[in-house]
């Protein structure tokens, strides 16, 4: 078994501002770097043309199993297996997880073949060795049992290709970056303030614009470029260098190089429990670790500490350079960034704190919290008409946005940070917060919608001015809708849950299963999935495609004198899914599916060919108490189409006229 570095004895936040308050962060003479994003104005809306993360992998240390080997295990009855190897960050799995075995996995890892789940290390022990083929390796008793899934971050869970990243007239902060980062885009705008030097750390990591290899693990650098805009944002100078490795000496070459140039060091990632993490060990090696582990969600992986410089570095600058660790993850990095480090730069740099950038809101919705340390919560605000509030309210709505702290998108859904207190168990509907804000240029959305994706959308969303769109699927778009965030909802397909809301419109799309160009396998429906050995990528339950699908396969399951169920079984991949409506078609494009749920749109715009299996309407609705809000009037307008007028009345039919597959809803025509 691997050594690993366990947080046992976690810093309070007051001893961790204490710590970084003792470092020297003088500022070094002014410079200006060439990268020039922050503060730019986007001209057209990008589109994430990638699934991220794109591949199926650990959210936590432990071990990957396949669920069903822990059903019914607990502390008195324990599951035991067989260990049959590890998988690491930024290496393709080399083991196969078969019944009655497990493998060793570290946070960001590529789940390997045959494991759907991850068990923590805290709930696990080595009870002796293995039998048959892994005799002489360990055994591992699990104190508990998970579910498929669980622990689990899925490929495209953060954001998935086609889904909406920006919106023309987007100016760019620091959560706008990084989101850019995630997609290939390396662009960082500075002037001379205090030297700061970033390092991001991990064999998985690709800088932005470079070929991605998911098969690998790999993923964009995200938080190079995303903590830059900070230090910029906060008065120092960032200095970024090459992404290290999660080896020893290449960690430390590159460290004690930054120290040699920088006032402070920023390193985020390799500061877990993870058994390839190293960079503690540089610290105590080549300086003074004064911290390591804060109480605060998101970020308990923190360190702070010094870095001696070597002889060959300029005396001017004295004999060490501050240090601190950021997490990995970018909400985690970003969150600690601004909590604890940025006022430090600010205040070496001589800058005055930020223009207030703190606002009052009301929670629109209910949040529990029991972990006992401080919660940094990521909230999005939704400012509404005195009309539309009850009793003339006008405080803006406050709603959590937390994908976990390895999604990016989080960055830019979210407006600012909650700061919730260890003792706080609750927070209720309508209770008063004080959200701290990313940035004063923070701009609220002017509406904020929920429920499907679709390419439709994405072009009528386009029309608006400033709008958020939350691609939560159908049913959690209805459900949302109903507790009084959101301002509409968007649904295809079959719904069950009755909302009281206004229709606004809508529009009609072809669906069915895409397949490679020219139908090499000669798929002429449903039966075909389920008769034949072909390999299917679904969409979630979530979505108003798997619903329509659903009910296509109850109809064929009914001709058959069968149960949907029974038929879904012989269908290979059924219950493997994709979060965007891109995704299946990509899975075809890529060669690994032989079809995939999706419209006629998405296949013919990929390249792919089409088997038709029906048409889905999809259906905009609108907070009954909010349609008489200016933004929901103008999306009204944009759908309506059909009075004549100006641009905006025909916004719809000029989308629908360029999309394959697309036609508006009979209930809308004279």
């Amino acid at each position: 078994m691997s050594d690993r570095k366990e947080f046992r004895d976690l810093a309070t936040p007051e001893a961790a501002r204490e710590a970084i308050a003792s470092l020297d962060l003088s500022p070094a003479p002014e410079t200006v770097p060439l990268r020039e994003a922050r503060g730019r104005v986007l001209a057209e809306r990008i589109d994430a043309a990638i699934d991220v993360p794109g591949f199926d992998r650990a959210s936590m240390d432990g071990y990957a199993v396949r669920a069903r080997d822990t059903f019914g295990a607990d502390e008195a009855d324990p599951a035991e297996l067989d260990l049959v190897g590890a998988v690491h960050a930024g290496a393709a799995p080399d083991v196969t997880v078969e019944p009655g075995t497990c493998a060793e996995i570290s946070t960001g890892a590529v789940m390997p073949d045959g494991a759907d789940a991850v068990v923590m290390v805290e709930r696990t022990d080595e009870v002796g060795e293995g039998h048959g083929d892994t005799e002489g390796s360990p055994r591992i008793a699990f104190r508990t049992s998970v579910a498929p899934g669980d622990n689990v971050m899925t490929a495209g869970t953060d954001i998935a290709a086609g889904a909406r990243a920006l919106g023309p007239g987007t100016r760019l902060t620091p959560r706008e970056i990084g989101l850019l980062s995630a997609l290939g885009v390396d662009e960082v705008p500075v002037e001379g303030r205090p030297r700061v030097g970033i390092v991001s750390t991990g064999d998985e990591l690709v800088r932005p614009g470079d070929e991605l290899d998911p098969d690998r693990g790999e993923i964009y650098d995200v938080n190079s470029t995303t903590i830059a805009a900070g230090v910029e944002e906060a008065g120092g100078e960032p200095v970024l260098y090459p992404h290290a490795g999660d080896d020893y000496e290449e960690m430390e070459r590159l460290l004690r190089r930054a120290a040699d140039e920088c006032d402070l060091v920023l390193s985020s990632g390799s500061t877990s429990a993870s058994a390839v993490d190293v960079i503690y060990r540089v610290i105590e090696a080549r300086g003074e670790l004064l911290l390591h582990g804060v109480a605060v969600k998101p970020g308990k992986p923190m360190l702070v500490g010094r870095l001696d410089r070597t002889e060959e570095a300029d005396d001017s600058r004295g004999s060490e350079s501050a240090y601190i660790g950021l997490p990995g993850y970018p909400v985690s990095a970003l969150t600690i960034f601004r909590t604890f480090v940025a006022p430090a730069i600010r205040e070496a740099a001589g800058q005055p704190e930020p223009a207030t950038a703190t606002v009052e809101g009301r929670m629109g919705v209910e949040e529990r919290y029991a972990e006992g340390r401080l919660r940094l919560m990521p909230v999005g605000l939704l400012d509404l008409d005195e009309a539309a509030t009850e009793g003339g309210d006008d405080r803006p709505l406050v709603y959590p946005v937390d994908k976990g702290s390895g999604a990016t998108t989080s960055l830019v859904e979210a407006d600012g940070v909650v700061a919730v207190d260890p003792d706080t168990e609750y927070l209720d509907v309508g209770e008063t917060v004080s959200v701290d804000l990313f940035s004063p240029d923070v701009r609220p959305p002017t509406l904020l919608g929920v429920g499907e994706d679709d390419p439709a959308l994405n072009r009528l969303l386009d029309r608006l001015d400033n709008p958020r769109y939350l691609a939560v699927g159908s049913r959690e778009g209805l459900r949302r809708l109903r507790d009084g965030v959101p301002d509409v909802a968007v649904t295809a397909g079959p719904t069950d849950r009755d909302v009281d809301a206004a229709e606004l419109g809508g529009w009609t799309r072809e669906w069915g299963l895409a397949v490679p160009s020219g139908n090499p396998e000669g798929i002429e429906g449903l039966g075909d999935l389920v008769d034949r050995d072909l390999r299917f990528r679904n969409r979630p339950t979530v979505s108003g495609l798997r619903r329509s699908l659903d009910a296509a396969l109850d109809d064929r399951a009914d001709g058959r004198d069968a149960d949907r169920r029974e038929l879904a079984e012989e269908i290979d991949g059924y219950e493997r899914t994709a979060k965007g409506f891109e995704s299946p078609v990509r899975a075809v494009v890529a060669g690994d599916a032989d079809a995939g749920l999706g419209l006629r749109e998405t296949a013919e715009r990929l390249g792919c060919g089409f088997v038709p299996l029906g048409e889905q309407s999809v259906v905009v609705r609108a907070a009954t108490d909010r349609i008489d809000r200016g933004p929901v009037a103008a999306l009204a307008a944009a759908l309506d189409g059909r009075d004549g007028g100006g641009d905006d009345e025909a916004a719809l039919d000029a989308i629908l006229a360029g999309l394959p597959g697309y036609s508006r809803n009979s209930r809308n025509d004279p």
